[in-house]
């Protein structure tokens, strides 16, 4: 950490808000003029539009991550959690990885720690569900639906097969359904390297409390991936939800009762639960309350913005407005942000957010997309193919980094001309386990207990030989002199 005397400006979160202000920042202020600190768990940034296609194999996972300390060089990088903010003193306290909670003196304070998983209280649904809101979870979900397709392969348990070949989404905005439509596109394909595995043995199955699905991009176009979802023999259940997953015993409120392994939720996300406390204005559903400079109201050094704040949408052109939780506003966001702790930092007026949508695209799986562009007034609409095209040309040019855009246009090329890879590698959630199963210490208990066999079975041995001795006794004839 920095021992100056500069003042610091503490950015929370390292995601797309919090590395591209950073970012900002460090481009428009003077050599020396502050200390930039970004503290987030994770020393990278997640390009969460891409994580439906890591899932599905299209994307290696390294290229849908951005390594903080490569993109920010001339920042403190620092990976932990801030728990608490003290306003009056000015400090964070910041929880490592390892070692003792320590506190951090700020002078301007960024918040942008995004969003976590919106859940409910379901039972079964922590053991059971799966969620994507990290590359964690969409490796461990492309694992585990090719391990599924490998245990109904191997198994002759009907019912086991039954329930290791159905595959429950919860959530039916961008999230669930273009996660649903690359994950069965991924088990289409690789259901031609099992023999007794065939896509019509498989069961996908959408379900959303809303009345229809993909509301980012209209009804019309959501209707139409409805329909294309169906086609495509996918089950979708609307206005219901789901009451239980027990044992992945899957009950809906309609009805429905199915048995799963795979319980995949992105139902929504809500603001990071830590900004309760800090301090800080937050409105009805627990985002931070900034104004039109993204500067948190009733404060002069403290601004937020993307999803763990609620930014007034001046495009609107209505009062009570706020801008959608999507990469499209946080990445402007992020810039307006950074401009302004400048401003702020130099005593100069800050500038206010405003930025027109331009559209919404969505993947549903290879070729196939919907897609909704904006020039002006005028609303272009797309679908299949097409849509398609623009989904990816769009996320590909909004990926943090040449790096990693090049990267990513290089995955989808090779895509073109080799097969998609079907293998799954269940293994890596738990590398050291076959190396701990040969390698680890015998315990007193079970010493004992191999003790007490091996006891058991000299035993044993001892007396069918003495058995024998005596079998052997009775048989051996009388000598004569």
């Amino acid at each position: 950490m920095s021992t100056t005397e500069r003042p610091r400006i503490l950015v929370v979160g390292g995601g797309y808000v919090g590395l591209y202000a950073a970012k900002r920042i460090l481009k428009k202020m003077r050599y020396g003029e502050a200390t930039v600190t970004v503290v987030d768990p994770r020393s990278y940034m997640t390009y969460q539009p891409f994580l439906p296609e890591t899932a599905a194999g299209n994307i290696s996972p390294r290229h849908v991550v951005v390594p903080l300390r490569r993109v920010l060089p001339k920042a403190e990088v620092l990976t932990g959690r801030v728990s608490t903010i003290d306003q009056d003193r000015k400090v964070a306290t910041v929880t490592p990885l390892v070692g003792e909670a320590y506190e951090l003196p700020f002078d301007y304070l960024v918040v942008a720690m995004g969003a976590v998983s919106r859940t409910f209280p379901v039972p079964g649904l922590a053991e059971n569900g799966i969620g994507m809101k990290g590359v964690e979870e969409a490796i461990g979900l492309r694992n585990h639906v090719l391990e599924q397709l490998d245990k109904a392969d191997s198994t002759k348990d009907e019912e086991a097969r039954r329930k290791a070949l159905t595959f429950v989404f919860i959530g039916g905005g961008f999230a669930g359904a273009e996660t649903i439509g690359e994950v069965e596109d991924m088990a289409r394909d690789a259901a031609k390297y099992y023999p007794t595995v065939k896509r019509e043995d498989m069961r996908f199955i959408l379900v959303d409390a809303a009345p229809g699905i993909l509301p980012e991009v209209g009804p019309k176009l959501g209707e139409w991936g409805l329909e294309h979802l169906k086609k495509r023999g996918i089950e979708v259940y609307l206005g219901t939800s789901m009451d239980s997953c027990v044992d992945g015993h899957v009950v809906l409120k309609n009805g429905l009762e199915v048995d799963s392994s795979t319980i995949v939720w992105t139902a929504g996300v809500k603001p990071n639960p830590v900004l309760s406390r800090f301090g800080l204005p937050l409105g009805p559903k627990g985002h931070v309350d900034v104004d039109a400079s993204l500067q948190v109201k009733g404060t002069d050094y403290i601004w937020a913005a993307g999803d763990n704040a609620q930014v007034p949408d001046l495009a609107a052109g209505k009062d009570g407005a706020f801008c959608p939780p999507n990469a499209q506003h946080a990445l402007r966001q992020a810039k307006v942000l950074g401009d302004n702790v400048i401003s702020g930092m130099r005593g100069f007026p800050q500038g206010k957010y405003k930025h027109a949508n331009k559209g919404a695209v969505a993947g549903l799986g290879l070729h196939k997309g919907v897609a909704m562009i904006v020039f002006g007034k005028k609303k272009i609409k797309l679908k299949g193919r097409l849509a398609w095209y623009f989904h990816r040309a769009y996320h590909g040019m909004a990926v943090p980094t040449w790096n990693r855009k090049i990267r990513v246009f290089a995955d989808w090329t090779l895509g073109m001309f080799l097969k998609r890879e079907v293998v799954s590698l269940g293994a890596m959630e738990h590398p050291r386990g076959e190396f701990y199963d040969a390698a680890a210490p015998v315990t007193a208990a079970a010493a004992a207990k191999a003790e007490a066999a091996k006891a058991d079975k000299d035993k044993a041995q001892t007396a069918d030989s003495s058995a024998d001795d005596r079998a052997g006794a009775k048989s051996e004839p009388a000598k004569t002199s």
